[in-house]
């Protein structure tokens, strides 16, 4: 796949998922279904809106996603994020996933793009203030 956009970008971000494409998960083409890899790309977000967020949070957008390649059954997915902006009680998080096929040795390839939107939540499901993190 020597696809000059796709080859000469670098990974950005932190690794916050990886996970393995499997047969269950395909389209009627053979390919990885895009509703299964937004998914992979929301938990991935999750994950680091809870770091940030320090507690719960929830996705209120998701915005931009780009299906840039396919994916295909046994594909390492790995999903890596990083923080775009923090306001008062939200935070946008960028996610590019990235596809590597250890048995071919063939090079990681960006193959999905995407920006998710969360809002921190209090115990009763409202918004609340994002803790603000102390500069040393």
């Amino acid at each position: 796949m020597g696809d000059k956009a796709t080859t000469d970008m670098a990974i950005e971000g932190e690794l916050a998922l990886q996970t393995l494409a499997m047969p269950k998960d395909t389209n009627a083409n053979g390919d990885i279904f895009g509703g299964w890899l937004v998914s992979q790309m929301d938990l991935a977000a999750g994950i680091m809106s809870k770091q940030v967020t320090q507690g719960r949070s929830a996705t209120v957008a998701i915005q931009n996603v780009n299906f840039i390649k396919p994916v295909s059954v046994g594909a390492t997915v790995s999903c890596y994020c990083r923080v775009t902006k923090t306001g008062n009680s939200s935070v946008h998080i960028a996610v590019d996933v990235w596809v590597s096929h250890r048995l071919t040795h063939q090079d990681s390839v960006k193959v999905a793009e995407g920006l998710f939107v969360f809002v921190a939540l209090d115990d009763d499901g409202k918004p609340r203030p994002i803790p603000k993190v102390n500069e040393a």
